[in-house]
């Protein structure tokens, strides 16, 4: 297919079903059988998809764990004129995924870096939470360490945008406790098994979750989203604050003036007004 024509000596990022089969789009099966290789997280787990659609292609495992050794290896295959594909498990390499320093390796080596879009985990929990949508942060896993989950959380509790989260469910207790003690009772969105046929989204709160969950055990895979805290209103200056403001301005050096300017600035009163004032 004309427009699916490889560039050589390139690594393509391919996004891979995170559940249902019937996602994996036509572009993502042809770029994989067109390249040299592909980079696999696990091999195992690529082999079923690349035979259910009847793709063989050499696999090289990259991983966490050995994403150091292998990385450099890889590179040196594109520099030489092949081209690769990197795929994780499910869903878009490089994102919360080893993929990351693959990508960054070949930036550093001017290596092309091609997309071919897939499902997200991340887009999708995101789009039916019923949550604002506008802004997010996605803030990946969090620590299995209590204390390194505790900082993190603390890290993002006056976070105005939505934030989305991956947990493991035989983590998701202690992370909704930790959650509701540090961001209060919030309201959350727990996407569970997307795509798949025990996929789920519950609209709760915090508090109400933790609770269901010390008592419940969590199956499957979990996406959590949180909205964010509400942003406090700016408290309305009244002219005696605005005053009070441009005092405190020339005590330390402006003139009166230049005071009365500034605090016209933060209060909305008029500069005449406050200078006003400052001079009687």
């Amino acid at each position: 297919m004309e427009e699916n024509k490889l560039l050589r000596g390139a690594l393509y990022v391919v996004g891979t079903p995170i559940g249902n089969l019937s996602d994996f789009s036509p572009r993502a099966a042809e770029t994989l059988a067109a390249v040299d290789f592909i980079a696999a997280e696990d091999t195992r787990v690529t082999m079923k998809l690349l035979n259910h659609f009847g793709i063989k292609k050499p696999l090289v495992s990259y991983y966490e764990h050995n994403k150091a050794e292998k990385g450099g290896r890889i590179v040196d295959r594109i520099l030489a004129g092949e081209t690769c594909a990197i795929v994780s498990d499910a869903g878009m390499p490089a994102i919360s995924d080893p993929g990351e320093d693959l990508v960054a390796l070949c930036a550093e080596h001017d290596v092309p870096v091609l997309v071919v879009p897939g499902p997200s985990a991340v887009i999708s929990a995101l789009a039916v939470s019923g949550l604002p949508t506008g802004r997010f942060t996605f803030e990946g896993f969090l620590s299995v360490n209590k204390k390194s989950r505790k900082d993190h959380l603390e890290s993002v509790k006056n976070e105005v945008r939505t934030m989305v989260f991956y947990e493991a469910p035989h983590k998701l207790p202690y992370t909704l406790r930790d959650m509701a003690e540090v961001f209060g009772d919030r309201r959350i969105a727990i996407v569970r098994e997307i795509t798949k046929i025990h996929e789920e989204c519950v609209r709760t709160t915090l508090y109400k979750a933790a609770e269901y969950y010390e008592q419940n055990a969590p199956k499957g895979e979990f996406v959590l989203v949180i909205e964010g805290t509400k942003a406090e209103k700016q408290k309305e200056m009244t002219v005696e604050d605005a005053v009070e403001a441009a005092k405190k301005a020339m005590e330390n050096g402006s003139s009166a003036s230049d005071a009365a300017k500034e605090a016209a600035k933060l209060s909305g009163f008029k500069k005449g007004e406050i200078y006003k004032a400052l001079m009687n």
